[in-house]
């Protein structure tokens, strides 16, 4: 039994999925507070399953560049899952997502539609396509904030725009990075011509280094100007452990752009860091409410 959980887990990957409840409760406290306790749970549900059907989807579609790159850890590819199983999990996983926002707001509902069918498409296409793919991970990184916002407000926080910017900018160069560790597999498998298929794995990595240090200055930027994180020191302390671990993954991919190994840590400094954020996204308007 555990090791059927294990491998529902790691298909989903359901710590992104935490992660996304934590983006969500920021954004609705930054735009006006959180809701009454029904649409708080239905908020949470809908990216939460989402998120879950869309790595289950992708991986899916992904088995035999998953064998290629020996990433014998995803459950398709070890055997614990069969293709069909993973296939109706996914779907389960859209439709309760789907439905719950159904019962929140007409803007929960059209973008938890509009990314399930997204993530399908990405799976299926849209990531063998140049920059087209990486930019809708990157999307799927900062759309919890938007999602969050318009559960409670009819209008987009400043703040959250912001952080919106930052979450893209640094989700798409995550998504870079994973696209050179990964492009040997994925163009054997699912013949790719993506980013560095094109321009190289050296000029991806620099894109990637821009797009991270583009993501810091922002991040920057609102300590100074945009509440209710100006001046704030729970801020500046969660934003600057983050930003100091995607400059260094940022710096360290692009001196070692042959090395899978480097790649593969950069994948868990980068998701740390962006967990790091998070509950700074999430402390700050919880402090000043507490003060």
């Amino acid at each position: 039994m555990m090791g059927i959980v294990s491998a529902f887990m790691r298909l989903t990957r359901i710590e992104h999925s935490i992660m996304l409840v934590v983006a969500v409760a920021a954004a609705e406290l930054i735009s006006g507070g959180l809701p009454g306790l029904r649409i708080l749970i239905l908020s949470f549900i809908t990216p939460v399953f989402i998120s879950m059907g869309s790595f289950a989807i992708n991986d899916y579609f992904d088995v035999e560049a998953d064998k290629r790159n020996k990433i014998r850890r995803r459950p398709i590819v070890s055997g614990e899952i069969t293709k069909n199983a993973a296939l109706a999990i996914s779907l389960c996983c859209f439709a309760v997502g789907v439905i719950a926002s159904v019962f929140i707001n007409a803007y929960a509902l059209s973008i938890a539609s509009a990314f399930a069918l997204l993530a399908i498409l990405y799976s299926y296409r849209l990531k063998d396509m140049a920059l087209v793919g990486n930019a809708y991970i990157g999307l799927s990184m900062a759309i919890p904030f938007l999602y969050g916002n318009f559960v409670v407000s009819q209008k987009l926080s400043y703040a959250i725009l912001a952080i919106f910017f930052i979450a893209f900018l640094s989700g798409l160069a995550r998504e870079i990075h994973g696209m050179i560790r990964d492009y040997r597999g994925d163009s054997v498998a699912r013949n790719t011509r993506n980013l560095v298929h094109y321009i190289g794995a050296e000029r991806s990595a620099q894109i990637a280094f821009i797009l991270y240090a583009e993501a810091i200055l922002i991040s920057i930027f609102v300590f100074f100007f945009v509440k209710p994180f100006e001046f704030s020191f729970v801020y500046a302390l969660f934003i600057g452990i983050a930003d100091i671990m995607l400059a260094y993954t940022a710096i360290t991919c692009m001196l070692h752009v042959n090395s899978r190994m480097v790649y593969m840590n950069a994948r868990n400094i980068s998701l740390a860091a962006m967990g790091i954020v998070l509950f700074g996204y999430l402390l700050v308007p919880l402090v000043q409410i507490a003060l």
